[in-house]
């Protein structure tokens, strides 16, 4: 399998994703940041170019000014949806946390929810192919990037698989005018297959390699 993650900017349309998808045309699965879907309007686009290219998509959508979780299907079918985990620490991360897509058993944290995933991603099936990491903005301090990776490549060594994040390129946390954006790709033994800050070009990973390209 060849997953696409992009780090595209903020917009209402889903341009960026479409010429992502019709300039990679061997990708099976499209990896966006959370959020990128603005609104239900382009949910059914994205529902669409899932089908008409016979790809699947994880990103997160948002719905009532807020982000909900989200994976497509090849055939343009909602297989995953549901809302964000809310930050309370005493509150468990909302299912499903995971989906199975043609024998792929694909792990799913939207943003923060990173931070509870050692502990609660203990319900999901005993095996993942990998987890998918969709951030909305970049990370607002070098403290805050080691984090999110150090957590990222602890949930892969206690999991036996492969997480995956990406943010988008631009916009920061609740606006602070400070934005680290970031993508990963973390092996099933916590090690880098590649760690991105700053840098916003679209990475192509082989899963079963565990190569990647950049474009």
């Amino acid at each position: 399998m060849k997953i696409l993650i992009g780090q595209p900017l903020h917009e209402d349309k889903i341009e960026q994703l479409e010429n992502e998808i019709k300039s990679n045309k061997d990708i099976d699965f499209v990896f966006f940041p959370e959020g990128y879907l603005a609104n239900e309007k382009a949910l059914v686009s994205a529902r669409e170019i899932a089908k008409k290219y016979k790809v699947a998509i994880a990103t997160s959508y948002k719905r009532d000014n807020k982000n909900r979780a989200l994976i497509i299907n090849n055939l343009g079918e909602i297989v995953l949806e549901r809302a964000k985990t809310l930050p309370d620490e005493n509150i468990k991360l909302y299912g499903p946390t995971s989906i199975n897509i043609d024998g792929c058993e694909i792990g799913y944290l939207l943003c923060m929810e990173i931070l509870k995933g050692r502990r609660d991603l203990e319900i999901v099936k005993e095996h993942m192919d990998f987890i998918v990491h969709p951030i909305g903005v970049g990370m607002f301090s070098d403290e805050q990037f080691e984090l999110w990776i150090s957590e990222a490549q602890n949930i892969a060594k206690a999991y036996n698989t492969m997480v995956i994040g990406t943010s988008h390129a631009d916009g920061s946390y609740r606006n602070c005018g400070v934005s680290l954006p970031i993508a990963y790709c973390i092996d099933s033994n916590g090690e880098a297959i590649y760690i991105s800050k700053s840098d916003t070009r679209t990475r192509i990973v082989n899963l079963t390699s565990k190569e990647f390209e950049i474009k």
